[in-house]
C-alpha cells in the first residue's frame, strides 16, 4: 500500500453541545453546525470520504478497529502485535488506545514512562498531534497515541475523533484503533470511523454471543453504513486462546462452531500461550518472540489481512509421541 498523501493542515475548531430540535438528543458540533453520530449530506468530511481509501490508489491511510463485545479476550495484546506486524512489513503504522481511563496499550508496547500527552490532550487542543505521538523503540515505522488515564470517556466527541484520525491517516498507511469492549462511548467512537474491523473472541459461547452483537452494531452504526454508497466495513474474526484439544473434546467451541455462529471470515487463530503474559510484563508484543506458536499465529494473521492466502495453523491437536503417552510431560 502506498504511503497516504498529505492534504495539508486543517483548522482546529471549538465544539459545543446542543440539542437536536427534532429528536431532543444531544449532539456535538462546531460553533455554527451541530454534529450527530451521523454523516449527513450537508457535512463536509474532515476524514475523507470512505471511497477515497477503497480503490487501487488510496489517498489516505486505512483505519482498522480491533474490537470485541466481551472484555478480557485479548484485544490490546492483538492490537499491539497486529500493529507491530504491519510495521515490520514496512507499513507506517499508528496504534491508538481508545480505552479512556483504563489504558494498557502503553504497557504492552513498553513505553508507559514516555507518555506525556495523550488522545484527550489532543482533542482538547492542549497539545498538537505530533507532540502526543510516541515512537516505538524497536521499529521506526510504529508510533502509539495513548489514552488518558485521568479523564472519562465523555471527553470523546465525533468531531474531535474525526479530526485526530484525519491527521493520522494523512501520515500513516494504517491507523489501528484499540477499542474498549462493548458499545460504550470509547468503542462507539472507535468503530464509527473504521474501514476494517477485526472482532476478537475466545472460543466460548458468551464471548461469541457478544461478538455477534458487535457485528450487527458495526454493520448498522458505522459511518460507512450511514453514507450508504460505499463498501461496508470489512469485518473479520480473530480467535484467541484457542485450544484444539479442548475443542475436539467439546469442552469449548470449535472453529466450525464459531464460523457458523458469526458467519465471518477468520483472519487468525491464536493458540493459548503462557508467553503472552510474560511478553506483556516485559513490554514486548508477543509477535516478536521467534519460535513461539502465538507469535507465528499473529504473523499469519497480519499476512492474511494484507491479502496473502495462508492455511490456518494451530487448529488441530498436535500428535502425541509414544514417550509422552507413556511418561507424560
Amino acid at each position: 500500500m502506498a504511503a497516504a498523501h498529505r492534504r495539508g493542515p486543517r483548522a482546529y475548531h471549538m465544539m459545543k453541545t446542543v440539542v437536536c430540535p427534532s429528536t431532543g438528543t444531544l449532539a456535538i458540533g462546531s460553533s455554527n453546525r451541530p454534529r450527530y453520530f451521523s454523516s449527513t449530506p450537508e457535512h463536509e468530511f474532515i476524514l475523507s470520504h470512505p471511497s477515497s481509501v477503497d480503490g487501487p490508489n488510496p489517498t489516505r491511510g486505512r483505519v482498522v478497529c480491533i474490537t470485541s463485545g466481551k472484555g478480557g479476550v485479548g484485544k490490546t495484546t492483538s492490537a499491539a502485535s497486529f500493529a507491530m506486524g504491519l510495521a515490520n512489513r514496512g507499513h507506517k503504522t499508528c496504534v491508538v488506545d481508545f480505552d479512556i481511563g483504563l489504558r494498557n496499550l502503553d504497557i504492552h508496547l513498553g513505553c508507559e514512562r514516555r507518555v506525556i500527552f495523550d488522545l484527550v490532550n489532543v482533542l482538547l487542543e492542549e497539545c498538537t498531534l505530533p507532540q502526543a505521538l510516541i515512537k516505538d523503540k524497536r521499529n521506526p515505522n510504529l508510533v502509539m497515541l495513548a489514552a488518558s488515564q485521568t479523564r472519562d470517556k465523555e471527553s470523546l466527541t465525533v468531531d474531535g475523533v474525526e479530526r485526530v484520525l484525519a491527521g493520522l491517516t494523512d501520515s500513516f498507511d494504517f491507523v489501528v484503533l484499540d477499542s474498549p469492549a462493548g458499545i460504550e462511548s470509547g468503542a462507539r467512537h472507535a468503530m464509527y470511523f473504521a474501514d476494517d474491523a477485526i472482532i476478537v473472541t475466545n472460543p466460548e459461547l458468551s464471548s461469541c454471543r457478544d461478538a455477534d452483537k458487535m457485528v450487527g452494531f458495526i454493520s448498522s452504526r458505522s459511518r460507512r453504513a450511514e453514507v450508504g454508497d460505499v463498501q461496508p466495513v470489512t469485518q473479520t474474526l480473530l480467535v484467541t486462546r484457542y485450544d484444539p484439544v479442548r475443542a475436539e473434546a467439546e469442552e469449548s467451541l470449535s472453529i466450525a462452531d464459531m464460523n457458523e455462529l458469526l458467519g465471518l471470515d477468520i483472519v487468525g487463530v491464536v493458540p493459548e500461550s503462557k508467553d503472552v503474559l510474560t511478553c506483556t510484563n516485559l513490554g514486548t508484543p508477543i509477535i516478536t518472540m521467534e519460535g513461539n506458536n502465538a507469535a507465528g499465529a499473529y504473523n499469519d494473521m497480519v499476512d492474511r489481512y494484507l491479502g496473502e492466502e495462508k492455511e490456518l495453523r494451530f487448529v488441530t491437536p498436535e500428535p502425541v509421541s509414544f514417550f509422552k503417552k507413556m511418561f507424560g510431560e
